[in-house]
C-alpha cells in the first residue's frame, strides 16, 4: 500500500489552496475603505491559512501597530523564560530584630515582576506582621530597580509600599481594594520611621538577612493579563528585562526569519507611531507564539484575549466567537491580529493595520471582513484546539489575589 506524504494529504492541500473568492472579499473591503477617502497604500493586510497568505495588501510595509507590538513582546518573553517563570521579589533587613522592632533598614530586591500591585505589598506586610515585625526604625532601601502599580520611577514605588504596608496610611483607594480581598485578610501595621533609599543593585555593601519571598505568577497568565487589558506599564517592563526595544525586535525576527526592517521597536508597548511592524511580521509573531506555547500544552488563547470570552479591549467589537485577538489603538492608527478558527480552513492568521483615519470606522470594517471571511469559510464547532486551557495545572489565576506565592526564603 503506498502512503501519502503528510504534506500531499487532501487536509493539508485544502489549507494551502488558493481562494479567490477570500481573495475577493478582502478586495471589496479595500475598496470600500477608498471610496470612504482612505489611501489603500496606508492600509496593511496580511491573511494565512496553514503556510499561506490567501491575500495581502502593503505586506511587507511596516507601518505604526500600535499595541500590536505587544505581540513582538510577547513572543520575546516566551523566548527568554520558560512558560512557568516566576519573578521573586525578596524583603529583608539589616541591624537586629527586638521586640517587633527592625532596628536597622527594610530591604527590598526586585526582579521585574510586573504585576507586583497593592494586593502584593499588603500580603507582604501580613506576612511580616507574622512572623512579629510592626516596626523598621530605619529606611527602606530598594536594591536596584522597582516598579510597584506599573508605576516606573523606583522611589515612587517605594512610597506606593510604605503607604500599602501600614493601615494607618491609607487612602480610599487601599481600602477599596482591600475590600475586594478575601474576608481574613488583615491590614498589616508596618510602619517605616526612615526614609526611601535607592541603591544601584551593582554598587550594594548591604548583606541583608532575608526574610520573605514574594513568588509572582507564571509568566503565560502575566502576558494574558498584558493583553487582555493592553496594559502599556507591564509590556514596556517586559521589554525592560528582556533588555530594551531592540533585544525585543532582535529576538522577534531571530525566531520569525522575518527581517529586522520589517520589525522597527522604540519600546515594548507600541505607544508611538515609531512603533512600526509589517502585516508579514505580525502574523509570523503570532505563528510564533503558537508554536512555542503548543509543547507546553498551551496555545496562543492562553496569552491572548479570546471574544466572547475575556472582554478588556475587545469589548463592544462584533468578532468571531473563538477568536483569539490582539487590538491596537493610537489617534489615527486602529490595528487588529490574532486568529479566528474555521470549519473549511481551520486556524485562518491575519493582520489588519489601518492608518489615517476615522478609528470608529476603521473598526467597523475590521469586524465586518473578519465576519464575512468566517461566513465564507464556515464557524468552527466549539471546543477548538486553540481554546484556553488550565494553566500549569492549576486553578484558574485571579489577578491580584493576595493569597499566592508568598514564602519564606
Amino acid at each position: 500500500m503506498e502512503t501519502i506524504a503528510g504534506w500531499e494529504s487532501p487536509w493539508v492541500l485544502s489549507m494551502n489552496a488558493p481562494d479567490p473568492q477570500a481573495k475577493e472579499i478582502v478586495r471589496s473591503y479595500l475598496t470600500n475603505l477608498a471610496e470612504l477617502g482612505f489611501d489603500p497604500e496606508a492600509q496593511g493586510l496580511w491573511l494565512q491559512t496553514g503556510a499561506t497568505a490567501i491575500a495581502v495588501n502593503q505586506p511587507y510595509q511596516p507601518s505604526p501597530a500600535a499595541s500590536l507590538t505587544k505581540m513582538a513582546t510577547t513572543l520575546a518573553a516566551l523566548e527568554a523564560w520558560p512558560v512557568n517563570h516566576r519573578f521573586t521579589t525578596r524583603i529583608g533587613h539589616t541591624g537586629t530584630i527586638e521586640n517587633g522592632v527592625v532596628n536597622g533598614d527594610l530591604v527590598i530586591q526586585w526582579t521585574g515582576d510586573p504585576y507586583f500591585v497593592w494586593e502584593e505589598a499588603i500580603s507582604l506586610a501580613n506576612t511580616l506582621n507574622q512572623q512579629g515585625i510592626q516596626q523598621v526604625t530605619g529606611n527602606l532601601v530598594i536594591l536596584g530597580e522597582f516598579s510597584m502599580n506599573f508605576e516606573a520611577d523606583a522611589y515612587r514605588s517605594g512610597e506606593l509600599l510604605i503607604q500599602a504596608m501600614d493601615i494607618n496610611r491609607w487612602s480610599d483607594e487601599v481600602y477599596y481594594v482591600h475590600s475586594t480581598m478575601p474576608p481574613e485578610t488583615p491590614a498589616p501595621t508596618l510602619a517605616i520611621a526612615g526614609d526611601i533609599i535607592v541603591q544601584p543593585l551593582a554598587t550594594n555593601p548591604l548583606q541583608p538577612q532575608w526574610l520573605v519571598q514574594h513568588q509572582s505568577l507564571p509568566l503565560v497568565p502575566l502576558l494574558k493579563a498584558m493583553n487582555i487589558y493592553s496594559n502599556n506599564a507591564m509590556a514596556d517592563q517586559f521589554a525592560r528585562a528582556l533588555g530594551g526595544a531592540n533585544t525585543v525586535a532582535a529576538k522577534a525576527a531571530d525566531r520569525t526569519g522575518v527581517p529586522v526592517s520589517e520589525i522597527r521597536l522604540i519600546n515594548g508597548s507600541g505607544l508611538g507611531v515609531e512603533n512600526q511592524l509589517s502585516p508579514r511580521a505580525v502574523v509570523a509573531i503570532l505563528v510564533g507564539i503558537q508554536r512555542d506555547l503548543r509543547p507546553n500544552g498551551l496555545s496562543i488563547s492562553d496569552v491572548m484575549p479570546v471574544f466572547g470570552q475575556d472582554e478588556g479591549t475587545l469589548i463592544y467589537r462584533d468578532l468571531p466567537p473563538q477568536a483569539a485577538l490582539k487590538t491596537g489603538t493610537l489617534n489615527t492608527v486602529s490595528s487588529l491580529a490574532g486568529y479566528f478558527p474555521t470549519r473549511d480552513r481551520g486556524p485562518v492568521w491575519f493582520s489588519i493595520q489601518n492608518w489615517g483615519g476615522d478609528l470608529e470606522l476603521f473598526r467597523a470594517q475590521q469586524d465586518a471582513l473578519l465576519l464575512a471571511l468566517q461566513e465564507h469559510w464556515g464557524a468552527a464547532p466549539p471546543p477548538t484546539t486553540f481554546a484556553p486551557k488550565v494553566i500549569m495545572g492549576q486553578p484558574p489565576y485571579v489577578l491580584g489575589d493576595p493569597s499566592r506565592n508568598v514564602s519564606e526564603p
